[in-house]
């Protein structure tokens, strides 16, 4: 039996690739801050609930101990816990520019740093990192979360060749728009109803909230997951839907001026 191991199973596409790989026969470890929040997951023998604060060295160490005496085979680590400082740059401040890139870089940085010495001595494994479309083209209103997102692109990449010769897969999954609590609970928004900023960006963040009500569901993610999953190949990025794949593509293949223009004009910003 295969096993995963899910950081931010609490819910959205970390819930949603804890219940399928379930259903897929896997024997899944997922993980959140608080255990209590993954008590209504499905009961099930091949379920392994334990608690993980990516951003805390003691939670890592802890976890690590668990994971070394089930004495198990891990086939699969998926780094998905994150989430997003929306508003200005100059509002939100140092700390929570800090904590944006301790949850969503270091975290993910963290968790794998320590997991990495068991996929070397399996000489195999694949660490799956959730991006985002956010990570290829910068938005307005995103600047926190879009600086953390090309920094996991570009970690992920250069660690694909880093860890290819140890037979372990890095392979980066790159939603858009995914209706998930993403939106609500995963959000912190830094931007005050008197700051000189909240006219220009308010629009876009309720265009951003209307994108995220008809996005994907978090089960088609899961969909991509699995499949990168599954896969032996070494291929490094997947995007997920129609959208996130058109927006990758249009980034790299339109001129910068008019692709910021494009952005504009759907973020509605001036």
């Amino acid at each position: 039996m295969k096993t995963v191991i899910i950081t931010g199973a609490s819910s959205g596409i970390g819930r949603a690739a804890a219940e399928l790989f379930l259903k897929k026969g896997w024997r899944v470890v997922a993980t959140a801050r608080k255990t209590e929040t993954l008590k209504d997951m499905p009961s099930s023998e091949d379920l392994l609930v334990l608690p993980l604060d990516v951003t805390d060295n003691d939670s890592i160490n802890s976890f690590v101990s668990i994971i070394e005496q089930e004495n198990c085979y891990i086939d699969v680590l998926i780094n998905n816990a994150g989430y997003s400082v929306t508003g200005s740059f100059e509002d939100a401040g140092e700390e929570k520019a800090r904590r944006q890139f301790e949850v969503n870089v270091f975290g993910l940085m963290n968790i794998t740093r320590a997991l990495l010495p068991i996929f070397r001595q399996q000489k195999n494994g694949t660490i799956i990192n959730v991006a985002s479309v956010a990570g290829h083209a910068g938005m307005p209103a995103f600047s926190l979360y879009n600086a953390s997102k090309f920094a996991v692109e570009g970690f992920s990449e250069s660690l694909w060749f880093e860890l290819r010769s140890f037979g372990i897969k890095v392979k980066l999954i790159e939603p858009g728009p995914i209706k998930t609590d993403f939106y609500g609970r995963s959000m912190d928004i830094a931007l005050p109803e008197n700051s000189p900023y909240f006219p220009v960006l308010n629009p876009a963040i309720k265009r951003l909230n209307q994108m995220g009500m008809v996005g994907l569901s978090p089960e088609r993610c899961a969909l991509t997951i699995f499949r990168a999953a599954k896969s032996g190949s070494y291929r490094l990025r997947y995007a997920v839907g129609f959208s996130a794949a058109s927006l990758i593509f249009m980034r790299h293949a339109f001129p910068p001026a008019l692709f910021r223009f494009s952005i504009r004009k759907v973020m509605k910003v001036k």
